[in-house]
């Protein structure tokens, strides 16, 4: 399914109107998908901009027009053997801030049409050009050849934005092969990981039990923003939107008070205004 599906499914399960996803999962992908209940939906953003944590495996050896298993083969580079290091040196060279291309199979907007649309018409565009992070990507098994292929598995770190199955294509050109992304799962994402995720069955169950404990709060929605304790004048101020003055440096930040998140803040000047009350 995809991550609307999921989201369609919660809606009736949960009977609430106002829930959104964290990050989008490719069909062919499976692993932790965020989700976001009534108010926590007004986090969505910052939940999107903490990082995510993938594992799979490229396969060298073909190319695919999708970039992953599912789609048609285009180029075949027979490997017969490749030396581990090599493979692993050339992972690590894409550890930092990289430029990256999304492939034609992606939901990236062009002149206001996504990129697979013009795919499936056979058409080409100019792709725009994106920076990412990756914070680690490393090789977690032994290459295995089979049927004139090379395989092994992967886990990445990475930031907002990354398209794996294109990194695996990068990673396969750099040293000189066709390459693919075979498998891929996400086990981590907005700071949740896969061993604490629920199945849809499983949160059924436990809504026909009137069990809503599986819901995390408000709080653990912000992302990597910077935290700040508020006095009990700021909260009066920030729940009728007044400026408030908060003795930080950062553009963005989490206002709490007595461990509850009461807004989102933004600096303008030397002030900072509550763009997002949550009180």
């Amino acid at each position: 399914m995809t991550s609307h599906d999921a989201v369609f499914k919660l809606r009736k399960i949960l009977q609430e109107k106002k829930i959104g996803h964290g990050g989008t999962l490719d069909p062919d992908v499976t692993g932790v998908l965020p989700i976001a209940v009534g108010k926590a939906t007004r986090l969505i953003e910052y939940m999107q901009e903490e990082g995510k944590i993938y594992e799979g495996e490229i396969t060298f050896g073909y190319s695919t027009t999708t970039e992953d298993a599912s789609g048609a083969l285009v180029e075949r580079t027979p490997v017969l053997d490749i030396a581990e290091q090599a493979v692993d040196e050339a992972m690590a060279s894409f550890v930092g801030k990289i430029t990256q291309i999304p492939p034609m199979y992606s939901a990236v907007k062009v002149n206001g049409r996504k990129l697979y649309e013009y795919a499936r018409a056979g058409e080409e565009v100019e792709r725009p050009q994106r920076q990412i992070d990756i914070y680690s990507f490393e090789r977690t098994s032994p290459i295995e050849y089979a049927d004139d292929c090379a395989r092994f598995t992967f886990r990445v770190r990475c930031g907002k934005g990354t398209y794996v199955r294109t990194l695996s294509v990068d990673l396969g050109a750099k040293l000189g092969y066709a390459s693919h992304m075979s498998k891929l799962e996400r086990t981590g994402s907005a700071g949740l990981l896969l061993q604490d995720a629920l199945t849809l069955d499983e949160i059924a169950a436990r809504v026909a039990e009137n069990d809503f404990s599986f819901l995390h709060p408000l709080e653990q929605g912000i992302g990597d923003l910077p935290l700040v304790q508020l006095t009990e004048e700021q909260v009066t101020d920030a729940t009728f939107g007044r400026f408030v003055n908060l003795n930080t440096e950062a553009d963005r930040l989490a206002g709490f008070y007595k461990g509850q998140l009461i807004a989102i803040f933004e600096k303008r000047d030397q002030l900072y205004k509550p763009s997002k009350v949550l009180t």
